[in-house]
Order: structure tokens, then sequence, then C-alpha cells
């Protein structure tokens, strides 16, 4: 029997006009707003990120006075306030091993009407593990007199480090208005290893544009470094610094001149790391009154493999598509990089260079996402394709985190000294909250049925899962990736790490076998989210313990 496919062509459009739509990136505002400008965020829980901002004059009120703390509850997407004390302006923080949240350093300064404020730049804030779902009880713990950093710092970087406890970076001791000139050029410990901070000589050569150094423990326990338009390895336990190649070009990356940062994902058996550096300003650290709102940003990526070969070879030269300032780079359980906010001209800070947009040192906000493919060949590793438009400028004071559902949680902005709206206002304060829902987020996804609460370093688990059918083809591509979600501040995600397992799936598709990192210097021992991706399908995340949970330091 012969076919004609005329007759056949309305049936096949008909099939084509009826096919759902592939699934794409989406955008989604949240009905309820932050109460606070989420300058600073970090997931403590399944359900819960704490946000905080300068002690200001925010909407959101605590005991009679506006809130700078905040817990967002992911699954109602719903805002209730922290009582701080110290102002956490410009603050860091991660998770210790137990699971303990600590923010560190802050602002100097008080708020008029607020008088019950402390100043904040040796602040020590303690977020414990909190059980409840809804955050029911759980509060922040400060004693200032007490429970206080060695050093005064405002705008420090800090990370977990391989026996779990934090190194804190850097900073500048008082309220700067742009360039760090009275700088904290030095490390300590939370806990305390020592009486006195470590003098840093990197930090005092990478001055004045040096705030919020971008530093990444390093699988074997070291800890790279970036700052302004320098880098090195530090070797904690030997109190060492090696110099490593500039960033090329002229390009400076650390605050006041911001670019972002993010150690690409550790793969078995070998672990070898690699940086990838985004964005920032091709300038000398001129006087603001010679920069301007309207200086370009950098759209310069630079990549480094930081073992001898890589090391010697240098960094590897490639470019967003577009220029940006103030960008922050943040893991996908799949392994690809998303680039996200900041804008293409000017600089982080309030109001100290040339023609300023109200406030707001920098114009031109980037509003549409790009991924960035690690694997991919050099020039073909970012896309923006099929992504949407947030609609909302994130610009200085903005924030973005990976939850365990699997999506990022999107907001603040604010290159404003306090709350600051209304009509004319290019770049207000912030408080629209939004997610950003990958593709994954609207089909049926594999589940994690239960995982134990702590992992082991360097053993194999065994737990149930359940897959969809479309997940079950043979060949299909499956990772397990151990995560920790970081703590996002002012362009930068410290902590954040992701670091794929040796896995496979049962022949009958209803287990999971995975075999963890082998110590605390591939994965520093401390909180993790567990994800399993099939074909770029991710579960939504297990929270474990990885290793035993005790409070640091603890070398597993």
């Amino acid at each position: 029997m012969k076919w004609s496919a005329l007759p056949l062509l309305p049936f096949f459009t008909s099939l084509a006009a009826a096919a759902p739509a592939v699934p794409g990136w989406r955008f989604d505002l949240k009905e309820v707003r932050s109460g606070i400008v989420a300058l600073e965020a970090i997931v403590v829980s399944p359900t819960l990120v704490v946000f905080f901002d300068r002690a200001s004059d925010d909407p959101l009120q605590i005991d009679g006075h506006s809130a700078w703390g905040a817990l967002w509850n992911l699954e109602t997407s719903t805002v209730q306030p922290l009582d701080v004390l110290t102002n956490s302006f410009c603050a860091s923080g991660a998770l210790l091993s137990n699971g303990t949240m600590a923010s560190v350093g802050g602002d100097p300064r008080g708020f008029p009407g607020n008088p019950d404020i402390e100043a904040g730049q040796q602040g020590i804030r303690i977020f414990e593990p909190c059980a409840s779902p809804t955050g029911e009880g759980c509060t922040l713990f400060e004693d200032p007199k007490t429970l206080h950093l060695l050093e005064s710092r405002w705008y420090p970087s800090s990370i977990r480090i391989f026996d779990g406890s934090l190194l804190i970076v850097g900073g500048t001791h008082v309220n700067e208005n742009f360039y760090n000139e009275h700088p904290a050029n030095s490390f300590e410990f939370f806990p305390p290893k020592e009486s006195t901070p470590r003098p840093s000589a990197f930090l005092a050569r990478s001055l004045p544009a040096n705030l919020f150094p971008r530093i990444f423990a390093l699988p074997d326990g070291k800890v790279f470094m970036v700052a302004n338009n320098q880098s090195i390895i530090y070797d904690i336990e030997a109190n060492t610094e090696r110099i490593l190649p500039d960033i090329p070009n002229n390009v400076r990356v650390t605050n006041p001149i911001d670019g972002s940062a993010i150690l690409l994902p550790l793969s078995p058996p070998d672990y070898i790391p690699e940086v990838l550096v985004c964005g920032g300003t091709q300038t000398d650290p001129l006087d603001p009154l010679q920069l301007s709102s309207q200086t370009p940003a950098t759209t310069q990526c630079s990549r480094i493999r930081l073992d001898e070969e890589g090391i010697a070879r240098g960094w590897q030269v490639e470019h967003m598509l577009e220029p940006r300032t103030m960008p922050e780079l943040v893991h996908i359980p799949n392994g690809q990089i998303l680039i996200a906010n900041g804008a293409r001209s000017g600089f982080a800070a309030i109001h100290q260079v040339q023609d300023p947009i109200g406030n707001s040192n920098s114009d031109h906000a980037v509003m549409v996402p790009s991924l960035y493919t690690p694997d991919a060949p050099l020039g073909r590793r970012i896309s923006n394709a099929g992504m949407p438009s947030s609609g909302i400028a994130r610009v200085y004071h903005s924030s973005i985190t990976l939850t365990p559902q699997g999506n990022f949680l999107i907001a603040g902005s604010n290159p404003n000294a306090n709350t600051t709206v209304g009509p004319g206002i290019k770049f207000p304060s912030e408080f629209r909250v939004q997610t950003l829902d990958p593709p994954f987020m609207f089909v049926d996804r594999p589940k994690i049925v239960s995982t134990p609460k702590k992992l082991g370093f360097g053993k194999t688990f065994t737990v149930p899962i359940e897959l969809p059918l479309a997940l079950t083809r043979p060949g299909a591509k499956v990772q397990v990736s151990l995560m920790d979600l970081g703590f996002s501040s002012h362009a930068f995600h410290s902590s954040a790490r992701l670091v794929f397992l040796e896995a496979t799936i049962s022949k009958d598709r209803k287990s999971l076998t995975f075999t963890t990192p082998p110590n605390g210097r591939v994965f520093p021992p401390g909180p993790a989210t567990v994800f399993l991706t099939i074909d770029d399908v991710t579960s939504e995340g297990a929270w474990v313990i990885v290793g035993s949970g005790n409070p640091p330091p603890t070398l597993e």
C-alpha cells in the first residue's frame, strides 16, 4: 500500500499544536516580601533560609523596631523576623561541622531610633541547628562581651575548612566609603585556634580593592585566595603562602570592583580543583572621582586548574555574553554554573563615583542569567538560550542561593544608605523575592526516599529511591552531587561546594548506592545536601551531616 503524506498533514499539525510545551527556566515572584533587604542569605535547614541586612529602617518589625534578620520559609514562602543584637551589615558566615551557622563581622554603626543595636565589627552570631520546619522557637545567640572576633572586621570572608571550623579572612576595621584604607590584613579562626590573628602579606599586597576576598578550601586542605587581581594558595597548617599568577588583563574582582568566583565541581578519583572567576572591571584602583557608574564592566572569565600542570599554564580566559560587575556564580546539581545578577557598568558601594544613578554606583542591570558548562569546549561554555528575564534589578546588596528543593532563591538589592523606595527610583531597596525554577521543577523527578542522617567519610551507602518511568532508560546519565549550599553576600558564595560521588542505581531502579569522599579535606565535615540527577532531571535534596557531626575542630 502506498501512503500519501499530504492527507496526513492536518493530522500531524493538530498533534503538534496539542503537544505540551517543553518546560523551560522560569522566574516566580512570591506574594510575600522579605521585609528586610536580603543582602546575606544562607540555607540553614531543609526548609529555612536566614537573611541578614544592616540595622536600618526595614519594614519588618520585631519588639517595636525594624528587624535586620529574618527566617524565610522555603515551603510556604513566608518570612518571620529574627532578633539580632549586633549590626550584621556586610558580614560573612558559614555552617560549622555540627550544623551550627556562624555569622561573623559586621558594621560598627548604630541606627537612629534603635538604641539597642551594638557594633557588629567583632560580632559572632550563632544559629543552632533548627529542628522545627517552620523555625518556631529557633533564635540567634549573641554575647558580644564574651563571644567575639579577635580583630574588627567589616567586609570579611569566611569558609569552613578541613576540621569543620571557620577560616576568617580580611576585612576592614572601620566603616569605609570605597576602598580598604583601614585594613584587617590578617586571618583568624572560629572557634579560635590562637590568641592573636595571623598577619597576611597577601592581603597587604592586594590593597586597596581587596574586601570580601574570594577564598576556597582545596581538597588537600590548603586554601586558594583571590583578592584584587592577585591569587595565592595558603597552607593553613604551615602558615605559608604560594604566590600564583595574577588574573589576566588587569581585571580586578574584589570589592568595590566586584567580580565573582567559584570552585568548580570536584570529581573522583583525583578531585583536581579548578576555580572560575567572572566579571569585575579592567581598571587600576583609581580615585573614585575618576570612576563612573558608566565605567564598563568586563566580560572576562578566568579559569585556573590548581595542580602543578595547571598552575604552570596559568589562567585560561573566556568571555561571558555581556559585561557584569557584581554577578554571582552558583552551582547547579548537574555540574553547571549559574551566572546571575549584577550590572553592565559601574562599581559596588554607595554614591562614591561619578554619575551615580540615584545612590547607585552601578547601572544597566543584567536581568537574564546564563549557564556555564565546565566540560564544554572553550568558547562554547556560556549560553543564555531559553533563559528568562527576572524583570527585577539585582545589583549591589543582592543575594542568591540554591535551595534543597533544587531551585534558586533570589532576593535583595539596595545601593542606598537606608530603605529607599518610591516612584522614579531606578534602583530602590528591593523587598521582592523570587525563585528561579529550572525545567526539571515542572516534570516528574527522581526521589531520594531516605538517607542516614550522618554520612561517614569513605563509606558506601545504599538508599531507597523512586524513579519516574521516563528516567529508567538504559544508559541514562546518573549524577549524585554532595553540596554545601554556601553563604551568599556581595557577589560571592563562600563555602559553596559540589563534590560528585561514585554512584550506581540498582537493576530494579529502586535503590541508589554511592560512596562518600575519603576525608574532610575533600568535603569539610558538616551539613550537606545530596541530589540525584538523571539526564539533567534533579531530585529534591536530602539534608545530611557529612562526618561525625561533632563540634569543631574535628579532624576526619
